[in-house]
């Protein structure tokens, strides 16, 4: 997968995590305004969106080869 096609990827994923966000909080379909949003609706969308891009990303990673003994490996797939 390019650079280009893993962007396009983990855009629409975090689109798919910010979606299921809104739904399972009764906002499916957008049918209130963005603008009701709170900072900390946003805040929630944002931490899932990077969550689901951090484990994305960390199983790029191993299906690389990302050595075994580096820490942040460790941390991100332990």
């Amino acid at each position: 997968m390019s650079e280009d096609e893993w962007q396009v990827h983990v855009t629409r994923e975090a689109a798919r995590e910010i979606g299921e966000w809104l739904s399972a909080r009764g906002a499916g379909r957008l049918k209130s305004p963005i603008a009701s949003l709170t900072l900390g609706d946003l805040e929630a969308m944002a931490a899932s969106a990077i969550s689901r891009w951090i484990v994305l990303q960390s199983r790029r990673l191993a299906q690389a080869g990302w050595p075994a003994e580096d820490p942040i490996r460790k941390l991100l797939l332990a």
